[in-house]
């Protein structure tokens, strides 16, 4: 009797322990966003992998580890063909994940916004002509994720953002071509708005001054293009491209001053 109650006593010990030092899925999660806020991508990668390994079909997980492939790919080397398709890999392997995660949880908007970031990312590498059916999914997801309006103004900004650059990027091409491939729906007018809405929504976020800088000068409106130009140089550097950005916004500066 006795050997029994102390073998249930070690027993015990063991799986007190053992559950005493699991990190919880949240506690993964905010661990893997610290080093995200670090730029530590790939360390992010592992901590989320790790997080799915203990807590598979986890939506937050989920979009998590498509941000870090994003974030992994953007910064991969794409000098030769080999390159190439291992970047494009790597953001096909997002859009999967995002898309796991839109399916665990169809009613939030973050993971709609990865798939988007994730989908976009594939149409800019393959290019928007060639796969039109991308760029309308795109637009969907991220039409959706407004629609549904969860996780604060900083995912709704991004969101809007988002549907703005595609509207812009879109609206560059030829239209009659456009409108042969479905996307006849893409104006330099909803760019705009969604672009106003996202520096409302976000405003730290130097990436949406800039390019929404960008659409205004295409439309010869230097006064309201210098004001986000302006903006964009002020703003606390929060991203690890900002400093990019900002010397971007100064040369456009440059470029318009006397317009």
């Amino acid at each position: 009797m006795k050997s029994k109650f102390t073998l249930a006593i070690l027993l015990f010990a063991i799986i007190f322990s053992a559950s005493a030092f699991a990190q919880s899925a949240e506690d993964l999660i905010a661990e893997g966003d610290k080093l995200v806020k670090e730029y530590k991508h790939q360390d992010a990668l592992d901590v989320y992998q790790k997080a799915d390994s203990l807590y598979p079909n986890n939506w937050e997980v989920l979009w998590r580890i498509s941000r870090a492939y994003v974030d992994i790919a953007e910064k991969m080397p794409k000098e030769t063909s080999e390159e190439e398709d291992a970047q494009l890999e790597i953001y096909d392997t997002a859009l999967a994940l995002a898309d796991s995660s839109v399916k665990l949880a169809p009613d939030k908007s973050e993971p709609l916004l990865r798939k988007a970031i994730a989908g976009g990312r594939i149409a800019l590498f393959k290019g928007v002509f060639s796969v039109a059916g991308v760029v309308n999914q795109v637009r969907d997801d991220a039409e959706k994720a407004i629609e549904l309006n969860t996780g604060g103004n900083e995912i709704q900004g991004v969101t809007h953002y988002v549907l703005a650059r595609t509207h812009a990027k879109i609206s560059e091409k030829w239209a009659p071509a456009r409108s042969v491939l479905g996307l006849g729906w893409a104006d330099i007018d909803s760019a705009m708005v969604h672009y106003k809405k996202a520096v409302n929504l976000y405003p730290n976020f130097i990436m949406i001054y800039v390019d929404y800088a960008k659409s205004l000068i295409e439309e010869d409106e230097y006064e309201l293009a210098r004001e986000m130009l302006n903006k964009a140089v002020s703003l606390p550097k929060i991203d690890e491209d900002d400093e990019e950005r900002i010397a971007e916004a100064k040369a456009l500066l440059i470029e318009i001053e006397d317009e």
